[in-house]
């Protein structure tokens, strides 16, 4: 029986991942002409991998392919974001229903010490460190909750997220705001009531998109990632 040698990451893989992580840090801003010519020669790659990554790219929703015209980073609209946040609402009240009825002690307490570094970035109004700690929060629930097809499609739909140029932290009086729907959510896991705890996980989450429309009605660009 011949055996063939395991591939390394596909060379379109790595160029997907690093137009990614141009897309997220808004090197390439929504809305972008993606110049698939001059990237293949400062990656110093042919034009092939180049078109792979962004076929991966347009499967995920971070780029968009017009006829005719290339692919441009997506833009993401009002609609999109409505369209959006009820289903991640949705998904994550799920969550962390699963994540109270599986979780052991030992992992409460560990989200206890998530939760604690909200509280922490809160006092110092450390609005960047706010929102890791936000995004290590909801990420140790998913793990919790131990449902990869939840985390799978949750993940999908923050990565989109991530083109939207304002998080909701950026209204004002949104920072406490979101610190005490985490407490809430936060003391009904320590209680082990998994609908209270599901039902403060989408208003929290549904609380983040009215934050969002409130920017966009004072002349945020929320509308554009």
């Amino acid at each position: 029986m011949s055996h063939q040698a395991i591939a390394p990451t596909a060379l379109y893989q790595a160029v997907a991942e690093r137009l990614r992580q141009r897309i997220f840090a808004h090197d390439l801003a929504p809305g972008t002409w993606i110049d698939e010519q001059t990237l293949a020669e400062n990656y110093g790659i042919s034009r092939t991998p180049m078109r792979e990554a962004l076929k991966v790219l347009v499967s995920e929703g971070l780029v968009t392919l017009r006829p005719r015209r290339g692919c441009y980073v997506t833009e993401l609209t009002e609609q999109d974001l409505d369209d959006i946040f009820p289903v991640l609402a949705l998904l994550e009240g799920r969550c962390v229903h699963e994540a109270v009825a599986k979780a052991r002690p030992a992992d409460i307490a560990g989200l206890g010490k998530a939760h604690q570094l909200l509280e922490q970035a809160a006092a110092r109004g450390d609005v960047d460190a706010f929102f890791e700690a936000n995004q290590n929060f909801h990420l140790r629930v998913q793990q919790l909750a131990g449902n990869r097809w939840l985390q799978q499609v949750i993940e999908d739909m923050r990565k989109v997220l991530k083109l939207n140029r304002h998080d909701s932290l950026s209204r004002d009086g949104r920072l406490g705001e979101s610190l005490e729907e985490h407490r809430q959510i936060m003391q009904a896991i320590e209680a082990r009531d998994a609908l209270a705890a599901q039902s403060r996980m989408q208003a929290h989450l549904m609380r983040a998109r009215a934050a969002l429309a409130e920017l966009a009605g004072r002349g945020g660009a929320v509308s554009s990632g």
